[in-house]
């Protein structure tokens, strides 16, 4: 029975802990006694807290607030510097890498093209950028607290890459590759997961109950944000939406079936549509850079093909309107940089195909993270994975 208590007091000694952090969080600069009142916990349980925090690097005074009378309550803040996360988002032909705070804010930055998806070349530059961004981090307690890393294909919960189908990769323990290497906690998520999680928490996604985000990339990935939590499904691998069909007779796709809407609304049918029409240069490396330049000057066949671009994203965001009924969609990746001439054909296929009861229940978003949605994702997961083992939060 003893031992029985002993667990129980341990249990509500770490909600109280974890209250405690999470209020500092997001409400610092706070005083104690206002925690107590936000909390509901006593001050002595405040306290006793607060000063564990303080003692592990988590939390830090930073001088005395304003009174109403009597003494100045000493106010205190989040210590995002306590350890550094590093972001990785894995894309086909290229590798966007981040460092950053327990607070998320980006500290370095690096991108590197790839110029194939060899499974050891591909490693080999992560593990280069992942070098060169623990080299430029700043001194903090806990150093280098995780690395995740956001990839374009299945990932299961065991974090291992069951299938990317771009990449053409089968069964890969990527988790351990990277751990064997930097002796550092790892996590593997889907990278249109990690794009969600990341809009969800720093971006476009911030305080939405249920939203759906789209990572526009070489192929097309989903995240579903549904109550606020990541949906995975049964197996992990929720979220292949870029593989369902909208030509039943269409070309054949890497992932075995026909037809998929990332065969026609991704960047390499973008692409695949500006060399078939002969606008650019059939060896220019730079399409997307150089669409954005005809774009912006009014080239006419620019212009049209960007035009059909965002109706078949739209018939793709129609069919998911019908079938999450999400408050937001959020638009991410490379795609965004098309948003001037895209929305208006989303818009009005939208207009046109969705029921009159779908039309305004669902708001269309691009990302505001840009190009950093599922590295800062990425990077979060490690973070909550390293507040966990700490046990300050909830995994």
């Amino acid at each position: 029975m003893s031992s029985l208590r002993t667990g129980d007091q341990n249990l509500v000694k770490q909600i109280n802990k974890s209250i405690v952090f999470h209020t500092i969080q997001h409400k610092a600069p706070i005083s104690r006694a206002q925690i107590s009142k936000e909390t509901g916990l006593n001050k002595a349980t405040v306290s006793t807290m607060v000063a564990e925090l303080i003692e592990d690097h988590f939390v830090y005074e930073i001088g005395e607030g304003q009174s109403s009378g009597g003494r100045k309550p000493v106010m205190l803040y989040l210590n995002s510097h306590a350890g550094y996360s590093i972001g990785i988002d894995l894309g086909v032909n290229y590798i966007l890498g981040v460092l950053t705070d327990l607070s998320g804010n980006i500290t370095e930055k690096i991108t590197n093209k790839l110029l194939n998806t060899d499974l050891s070349y591909v490693t080999q530059q992560i593990f280069s950028i992942i070098e060169s961004l623990m080299e430029k981090a700043p001194k903090s307690p806990y150093g280098i607290i995780g690395i995740g890393i956001g990839v374009p294909g299945h990932v299961d919960p065991d974090d291992h890459i069951l299938f990317a189908p771009n990449l053409k990769w089968e069964n890969i323990d990527f988790k351990k590759i990277i751990e064997e290497q930097f002796h550092i906690p790892t996590k593997i998520e889907n990278e249109a997961n990690a794009g969600a999680h990341g809009e969800q928490l720093y971006g476009a996604g911030k305080n939405v109950t249920n939203q759906v985000y789209i990572s526009i990339g070489v192929g097309i990935g989903t995240g579903i944000i549904m109550n606020h939590q990541l949906y995975k499904g049964v197996s992990g691998i929720s979220g292949e939406m870029g593989h369902m069909t909208i030509d039943a007779n269409g070309r054949k796709c890497p992932c075995g079936n026909r037809g998929c809407w990332e065969l026609y609304a991704s960047e390499s049918a973008l692409i695949r549509s500006i060399q078939q029409e002969e606008i650019m240069d059939e060896n220019s490396e730079e399409y997307l850079d150089l669409l954005l330049e005809e774009a912006k000057k009014g080239d006419p066949k620019v212009l049209q093909l960007l035009n059909t671009q965002g109706e078949i994203i739209g018939i793709g965001i129609v069919n998911i309107i019908n079938t999450f009924n999400p408050e937001v969609i959020i638009i991410g990746n490379r795609m965004v940089q098309f948003k001037n001439w895209i929305t208006n054909p989303i818009e009005r296929t939208l207009e046109e195909r969705l029921s009159l009861y779908h039309k305004s229940s669902t708001e269309i978003r691009f990302s505001i993270l840009g190009d950093y949605s599922t590295a800062l994702g990425a990077s979060s997961f490690s973070i909550a994975g390293f507040l966990s083992e700490k046990k300050i939060i909830d995994a």
